[in-house]
């Protein structure tokens, strides 16, 4: 491990580490069009996604991790930083600090991935919990959906909280971020069905047609889509329920919904 030409920085008030510990704020997040993400599994996703990597730092008294060693002794590859414990901890939004981070250029999609022939994508709508929004992104992925699409007043996509529990899917699929009163008229110009759900709808989610292209529309944990986007909606489904369960989170129903959807389009 000495053998690798790495720079190292210590100091919690060395200048670099501010600029690294800022991008925990979403404001410093879209100045600078950085983000961070933590721990071997995001990063080695990162790697292979060829993600726009820009600088990588570990904590030297734990060294670095196994899964990255071939990396690190590459020279010609990414810069690595060793650092001690405290800017770990400085870094990064964890209780326990991950062994080692990365800064990453923001992910630039195109948004005509969304208008693919008979395109399956998920559409956020004031979704503003980290977790239901990471869970729905890695569905999505586990489904083969061509996008999520996150709409105004959802948490940031960038949001550490958010890029954790994508577990790696933020690099497999485009996530675009939008103004859906802009997007959602375009798609229905283009023959795409727009889905919610509703307690009143008169089609269950497995008798409605997902080989179509569609696009499912989903709302935040309280109340659902807004005004504007249900006008919007061109089809409501339901999920049946047998229990007494009163209704799923936003998540789970967005997961139920993919996979009927996977399920006709690859099953049948």
């Amino acid at each position: 491990m000495n053998n690798y030409n790495h720079e190292k920085i210590t100091s919690v008030q060395n200048d670099r580490v501010k600029l690294w510990a800022s991008l925990l704020d979403k404001k410093f997040r879209d100045r600078t069009g950085k983000f961070v993400i933590e721990g071997v599994h995001l990063l080695l996703e990162a790697i292979k996604a060829s993600a726009p990597i820009e600088t990588i730092v570990y904590d030297g008294e734990r060294g670095i991790p196994q899964e990255l060693q071939n990396e690190a002794a590459d020279s010609s590859g990414f810069e690595w930083v060793e650092t001690s414990s405290q800017v770990m901890a400085k870094c990064t939004g964890t209780d326990t600090p991950p062994p080692i981070f990365a800064v990453v250029g923001k992910l630039e999609w195109d948004k005509e991935s969304l208008f693919r022939d008979n395109s399956l994508v998920v559409v956020l709508d004031g979704v503003r919990d980290p977790g239901n929004v990471g869970t729905i992104i890695r569905s999505a992925d586990a489904v083969g959906a061509d996008a999520v699409v996150l709409g105004k007043g959802c948490v940031d996509l960038y949001n550490p909280k958010t890029v954790r529990s994508t577990m790696g899917s933020l690099f497999h699929l485009p996530l675009i971020e939008a103004d859906l009163m802009e997007l959602l008229p375009a798609a229905k110009e283009r023959g795409i069905k727009l889905v919610g759900t509703s307690l009143q709808a008169t089609h269950t989610c497995y008798s409605y047609d997902w080989t179509a292209a569609s696009w499912l529309l989903l709302g935040n944990e309280s109340n659902g889509v807004s005004a504007a986007v249900s006008e919007q909606t061109d089809e409501a489904v339901i999920i049946p329920m047998r229990g007494q369960a009163e209704s799923l989170n936003v998540a789970m129903a967005g997961t139920v919904l993919l996979y009927e959807a996977m399920r006709q389009r690859e099953f049948n």
